[in-house]
């Protein structure tokens, strides 16, 4: 009922991004780290958020929403996840994470890939996830290809920001793709870059693997906004030795725009990542090592890297990305684990949405109810980070969204089960 009536607030259908929606007496959260705001209003226009706060003015022409006291929060945005690339992962036919068998890399671009129709897109957006961070899978070699940034809209437009950075791994799946050792994914990542440099240099003598290059034109193509440091370089590394020879690369490429995906055993070399001002994005409950490179996971890593100074966002890597409010509320609850570090409320919650806005370089355009931002607006039935609430209000660009997927269709039709709902084999 109270979905039902704040859906008659704003209207029969969603309002328009032109409209003007004013959300009252809620309690703000901004997501910068910041204290939430009881009795808080967020103003919004054509699609962006003009004030959130307390004693903000409302205009005359503004769709009224009562928050009646509920939580109010910017969109959630889950850190790196392959939504929209996969239906079923069990079935290789819906799966385009990687390209295993194609010769192309760097130049991989998943934007026409990624699916707004999938229905892992609806769940997430029911969970306060309206942004995410799509990236590929590595296939042949270490470069996976160019991810993208997408939202979770009720649309055909998933994708905002095509090609928004490059992927690449380092560690010991890269160690096998590229020879067998750590140091053939080195000499292969340097070889690279110089060849994006030759390139760049001069295009139409570039022959590609037609000469001695390893990579083909596209992949070359691809790289070269890399190496000039114009488009982020997102590299999926874990052991700590690892990203202090990934920080070094810096010594050689001194443009390129590092950020660290994984990094479980970040915390030990922590003053490093922070010293070089290198954002991380995270999981944010890494309790067990998965794997050799991985020995010394801890689940105070997120908060031991943010306490040293390092710019930390959660994701959901390898994971389902409508568990990020689940994710943030876990690293709150670490604070009252005896000998473990977590974080406070305030600073989780903006660990998913501000923080991986900001180490995108997008933080001025999503991630927070600041002003100017997108107006991506969560009421919640409880605290957003708890486990049992959910929204009963989701806006993307200012035009609110529905709540309603497969599965919330599923619980409705076998929660009271008529005559005929089910198949016959049920009533034996």
């Amino acid at each position: 009922m109270r979905v039902f009536f704040l859906s008659l607030l704003l209207g029969v259908c969603a309002p328009a991004a032109a409209q003007t929606v004013a959300i009252t007496n809620g309690k703000v959260a901004v997501g910068d780290g910041s204290a939430p705001i009881e009795n808080g209003t967020v103003v919004i226009r054509n699609g962006r958020i003009v004030a959130a706060g307390a004693n903000v003015a409302i205009p005359a022409d503004a769709q009224r929403v009562d928050a009646e006291g509920r939580w109010v929060t910017p969109g959630l945005v889950a850190g790196v996840s392959s939504l929209g690339l996969v239906e079923v992962d069990g079935v290789r036919e819906t799966n385009d994470t990687s390209a295993r068998n194609s010769p192309f890399s760097a130049a991989l671009d998943i934007a026409p890939a990624v699916n707004a129709s999938v229905s892992a897109l609806a769940v997430t957006r029911a969970r306060g996830v309206t942004r995410a961070i799509v990236a590929p899978d590595s296939g042949n070699d270490i470069f996976a290809g160019q991810g993208a940034l997408v939202d979770t809209g009720d649309d055909r437009q998933a994708v905002f920001a095509p090609r928004a950075f490059q992927y690449v791994e380092f560690g010991e799946d890269a160690a096998q793709k590229s020879g067998g050792s750590r140091a053939a994914t080195h000499v292969f990542f340097r070889n690279a870059m110089l060849e994006a440099r030759d390139y760049a240099k001069n295009p139409s003598a570039y022959g590609g693997r037609s000469t001695d290059a390893l990579l083909m034109r596209l992949d070359a193509a691809a790289l070269v906004p890399v190496v000039e440091g114009k488009m982020p370089l997102l590299v999926h590394v874990e052991k700590a030795s690892d990203i202090e020879q990934v920080l070094d690369l810096r010594r050689e490429f001194p443009a390129l725009k590092l950020v660290l995906v994984g990094a479980s055993e970040g915390w030990l070399v922590a003053d490093k990542i922070a010293a070089a001002k290198v954002p991380v994005i995270a999981a944010a409950l890494t309790d067990l090592p998965f794997a050799f490179e991985a020995l010394a996971a801890t689940q105070s890593n997120f908060a031991r890297m943010k306490a040293a100074g390092v710019e930390v966002a959660v994701g959901e890597i390898g994971g389902q990305p409508r568990n990020t409010k689940q994710s943030a509320g876990n690293l709150v609850a670490l604070q009252k684990v005896p000998g473990a570090s977590g974080l406070s409320w305030d600073a989780a919650l903006a660990a998913i949405t501000s923080a991986p806005a900001e180490v995108m370089g997008m933080g001025s355009d999503f991630g927070s109810l600041k002003p100017g931002r997108r107006a991506d607006v969560v009421i919640w039935d409880g605290d957003p980070l708890e486990l049992d609430t959910a929204p009963v209000m989701v806006m993307i660009d200012g035009v609110q969204q529905p709540l309603e997927n497969r599965q919330t269709r599923l619980r409705d039709r076998y929660r009271t089960p008529t005559e005929g709902s089910l198949p016959k084999a049920y009533d034996r």
